[in-house]
């Protein structure tokens, strides 16, 4: 049977295996129409009021765990070029796709549809994704797709593009925590950089189906460009908001190591991807995060006798394998541990 669901365009109805249960359908839940996570302009940090921008990031940081950025340093026709090749890999022939699927979890560069272990799903999302690591650049760009050919050259200036934006943001938050600028960039804790490509094409009754159901990043932030479709939604007190689709924007999220670092100042918030019946939806994600070999820990200077560690230290790359396995359910991940410590 077809594995990706980009090839199955004939489909007029959501087949059994992509229908999930009813309490966990997008049909069930009614969207706040008028609430919106915030959208700040990184403009206001070269050429305003930096303390300003910085306050509005902490802020949402603190209460989203998620926000927009305009006037970011990237140009409309460079994303616009970026997404033209995002969209492209997912239009070619069947047996470009299936050169890249993985057959175990060990390549580099892999292409798959709904999760890495299609076969295992109890239920399949509606989506094909393309993953790889995108930095340092020379390490990892020869094992990217060949086709199209403007891949590697394309997507490898943008995502240094989108890495030193990272890092922009990331100073901007270390200076609103009080740590010095840069802090971020030291010891690896930033030395990782992945891209996911998403693509949602239309689906026949989207109330059935889950693009990407709700989970946390594990990341220290995710940097996303989407199109001008909506479909990303965050949960805030108990209620899921559909973050606008700006043009010329990046999403930004807080990703669970940034909040085990900075003791849970800065929350990494559940989301989710739903579908629509009219059109694809392409999204580009790049995750951020420290090389496998950091340990993570509440940074050493945001804790003290009145503010104690919430945090135990985790080796990053041993965090991220029980991500996966949790399927992005970071507080089970953390339950993982804590079921390992020995009892008196």
């Amino acid at each position: 049977m077809e594995k990706f669901i980009s090839n199955r365009s004939s489909i007029k109805s959501v087949p059994e295996d992509y229908v999930f249960p009813q309490e966990t359908r997008p049909g069930n839940f009614k969207i706040p129409i008028n609430k919106t996570i915030p959208t700040i302009d990184l403009s206001e940090a070269q050429n305003g009021d930096r303390t300003k921008t910085i306050q509005q990031i902490i802020k949402a940081s603190e209460e989203f765990g998620f926000f927009q950025v305009i006037n970011h340093g990237l140009s409309l026709d460079e994303m616009k070029e970026a997404m033209s090749v995002f969209k492209e890999v997912f239009e070619k022939p069947n047996e470009y796709k299936h050169d890249l699927y993985p057959e175990n979890n060990l390549k580099t560069c892999k292409m798959f549809s709904s999760t890495f272990k299609y076969e295992f799903d109890k239920v399949h999302l509606w989506r094909d994704t393309l993953r790889h690591p995108a930095y340092p650049l020379e390490q990892w760009q020869h094992l990217w797709p060949e086709y199209p050919t403007t891949y590697r050259k394309c997507v490898g200036d943008y995502s240094t593009k989108i890495k030193e934006l990272g890092s922009r943001i990331m100073n901007l938050i270390s200076e609103g925590l009080g740590l010095e600028c840069g802090y971020f960039d030291n010891d690896n804790l930033s030395d990782s950089l992945v891209i996911q490509l998403n693509h949602y094409p239309p689906c026949p009754d989207p109330s059935l189906t889950l693009g990407i159901t709700k989970h946390f990043d594990a990341y220290l932030i995710t940097v996303l460009q989407q199109e001008d479709i909506c479909g990303l939604q965050v949960l805030k007190d108990g209620e899921w908001i559909a973050v606008d689709a700006i043009p010329h924007a990046f999403v930004i999220n807080i990703g669970y190591a940034l909040q085990i670092m900075t003791n849970g100042k800065l929350k990494s918030v559940e989301h989710r991807v739903v579908t629509n019946s009219e059109q694809a939806r392409t999204t580009a994600a790049f995750f951020i995060a420290p090389s496998g070999d950091c340990f993570i820990e509440p940074t050493k200077d945001l804790i003290d006798e009145h503010n104690p560690p919430i945090y135990k230290s985790y080796e990053y790359k041993e965090l991220l394998t029980r991500f996966f396995k949790k399927h992005g359910d970071m507080d089970m991940v953390l339950k993982s541990y804590e079921e390992e410590e020995p009892k008196d």
